[in-house]
């Protein structure tokens, strides 16, 4: 990814947005983008080329740049901005995320998205002994300095930031930052960007969709070291966040409740399955301390916008290499290394047929390495 602290023009981040904006292309295709072609301008240029050779007969949908401009300068009316990966400001834990977002559009402070933070969810629907416990792990974990991390929804997420506020919390929108959600919650989503920050990846009118949430919740657990479930029933949606959290190579808490009470269905069987058990705001911060000096697992040291040719023909692959690697996809995921070593061809002609089949809507990344036929 991009050095620390690298400094792009205003055109290169209109550039970046433009490319994250554009059909098809996701956080891993983005970083697969600007890895083959060198910058996000370059990608820009050969996105409809790459597209047709995948299969596709319309070009995929990019935004303008009058319309990047637009979506930056609304942002910034709003009194946010964008943060890119590899700025300083940007969450160090979530950089560490193998399909963190290159984009972030945030309000609030730097400094809390720089600090070291603590996911805390749980159910919407909380008992008050849950919202009482949310409250007191937060503002415990604030006042250790540690930044509270969240989805600003109803329940423990709302008793955590309000708790944390103080300290430090950050919200995380499922939608994009003008669409606030749930409405009973703006004056704390208001409070939250005054005093610490709120972020979303979405496009800045976004209206949240049921899919969004999941994506929402990634960026949750990325951003933190570790993530507290306080409440959960067996098909909550705090259950995809800790999974989620172990998936990022981060730690997993819970709070154990009783076996009568379905809102603690899924915090005990995180317990059974493995998660740290937690009774006090202490055990999450014991746990948590020696974690501060120690590299963050994933994460890649691609270097965005470096000046250096596309690394395969512009043509792309000849249709025999082609049809090779087309051979061996389908919709079981399949590894980068396999597609290699049994095509025969390297790994820039497998990167770039990938490509063609993803901005062509045919092929989906997926974690690990993975890609599958869609």
């Amino acid at each position: 990814m991009t050095g620390v602290g690298t400094r792009l023009s205003r055109a290169q981040r209109l550039d970046w947005l433009r490319l994250i904006r554009a059909e098809n292309v996701g956080p891993r295709t983005f970083r697969a983008l600007i890895n083959q072609f060198g910058g996000a301008a370059a990608a820009l240029e050969a996105l409809p080329a790459l597209a047709r050779r995948g299969g596709r007969l319309m070009p995929p949908r990019i935004p303008t740049l009058d319309e990047a401009q637009a979506e930056l300068g609304a942002l910034e009316r709003l009194g946010g901005r964008l943060v890119l990966m590899g700025d300083t400001a940007y969450p160090p834990a979530l950089r560490a995320v193998d399909d963190a977002p290159p984009v972030l559009s945030v309000r609030g402070s730097d400094a809390m998205l720089a600090a070291p933070k603590v996911a805390i969810v749980g159910a919407r629907n909380a008992s008050a002994a849950g919202r009482t416990l949310a409250a007191r792990f937060a503002r415990d974990l604030a006042a250790a300095g540690f930044v509270v991390v969240s989805g600003l929804a109803r329940g423990i997420d709302t008793a955590a930031h309000e708790a944390a506020l103080a300290g430090g919390t950050i919200g995380v929108f499922a939608g994009g930052l003008s669409r606030p959600y749930p409405a009973e919650n703006v004056p704390l989503i208001q409070a939250v960007a005054e005093k610490g920050a709120v972020v979303s990846e979405m496009p800045l009118g976004w209206e949240a969709r049921a899919r969004d949430f999941p994506r929402r919740n990634r960026l949750v657990s990325g951003m933190a070291l570790g993530t507290l479930v306080v409440e959960a029933a067996e098909r909550s949606g705090s259950l995809i966040t800790a999974r989620l959290a172990n998936e990022q190579g981060r730690e997993v808490f819970a709070i154990p409740g009783s076996p009568l009470d379905p809102r603690a269905g899924g915090t005990n069987r995180l317990l059974k399955a493995g998660a740290t058990l937690v009774t006090e705001p202490q055990d999450v911060i014991d746990a948590l301390k020696p974690l501060l000096e120690r590299p963050l697992p994933g994460g890649g040291d691609e270097t965005f916008e470096a000046p250096r040719p596309p690394r395969a023909p512009e043509g792309g692959p000849d249709e025999g290499v082609r049809a090779r690697i087309l051979e061996l996809l389908s919709p079981v995921p399949t590894a980068l290394d396999d597609l290699v070593r049994l095509s025969g061809a390297s790994a820039a002609e497998v990167q770039v047929v990938l490509l063609e089949l993803e901005l062509a809507g045919r092929l989906e990344r997926q974690r690990g390495g993975l890609v599958a036929l869609m």
